[in-house]
């Protein structure tokens, strides 16, 4: 990393003028060419240019460019990535799951990750899309099916977003088949702070304990942040300490020598 601005005013038009025109950002081989068709070989020269006359012969981008190079702020920085349009959360399993029980339990540990992303960029969803399917590669009968479950109103509660899950598999779930895969994507999201209102009548429980279930979920975040994923979890995704056959194939992981106590190796003489 080099801060050509700290540089004194007579070292940095040195470098420009060692530095040729091409390795500029956004001057690619074609205007390149034109560039040092016009007599314009070295960064410094270009930084010399007129940048109206720039925008005539090249462009806007271009114009912009020679504006950085002579001072001037034209392009923002992003600080932080924009949010998500949709968020996804799918798994292949480590071996078939025929029961609906094992599928029921994948499809709500999938929710509740897309659930604890979509806090984290401080969204809504307002539609839960959850499918299953057999494999492909495998000569059983193929079955391959998804739903999308729209919800009452926009939420990231984790419970909310499980059930809708659960409901979509309940429907599209038939026995008889060696499902390979399941997932569930949030969709149709919006930010927390500009979600439609709406009257809500007879319904118990809507809209009067809404800053509480909120606070459950910041609650949940932080334990799980502190003592690790599902540390608290809804109830349909299974014992923690159990044995699922959902779960992916991780014989040949990895192992985390330098973040896991129980995965220092050992060496013994």
């Amino acid at each position: 990393m080099c801060n050509l601005a700290a540089l004194p005013a007579s070292d940095l038009d040195a470098v420009l003028a060692a530095t040729d025109v091409g390795e500029v950002w956004g001057v690619g081989p074609r205007i390149g060419k034109q560039l040092k068709a016009a007599g314009i070989h070295s960064v410094l020269d270009l930084r010399q240019l007129s940048a109206s006359t720039v925008r005539a012969n090249w462009s806007v981008v271009l114009e912009r460019t020679v504006r950085e190079l002579q001072g001037q702020p034209c392009i923002g920085l992003d600080d932080a990535p924009s949010a998500k349009k949709q968020i996804a959360c799918t798994r292949s399993f480590g071996g078939p799951v025929t029961g609906e029980l094992p599928l029921i339990e994948a499809v709500s540990e999938f929710a509740s990750r897309a659930a604890f992303k979509l806090r984290k960029q401080s969204s809504l969803a307002s539609e839960v899309l959850v499918f299953a399917r057999t494999s492909p590669f495998r000569d059983t009968p193929q079955y391959n099916r998804s739903i999308v479950v729209p919800l009452v109103r926009p939420t990231a509660n984790t419970s909310e977003l499980t059930a809708a899950a659960v409901q979509g598999l309940r429907h599209i779930y038939k026995p008889g088949f060696q499902f390979a895969k399941a997932g569930v994507m949030l969709l149709d999201l919006i930010p927390d702070n500009q979600h439609q209102a709406e009257l809500v009548f007879n319904e118990p429980g809507v809209g009067v304990c809404s800053d509480g279930r909120e606070r459950l979920m910041s609650a949940m975040d932080m334990i799980n942040e502190r003592f690790g994923r599902s540390t608290v979890h809804v109830a349909s995704t299974g014992a923690e300490r159990s044995v699922k056959e959902w779960t992916m194939k991780q014989e040949r992981r990895t192992p985390a020598y330098t973040t896991s106590w129980s995965q220092v190796a050992v060496a013994r003489a």
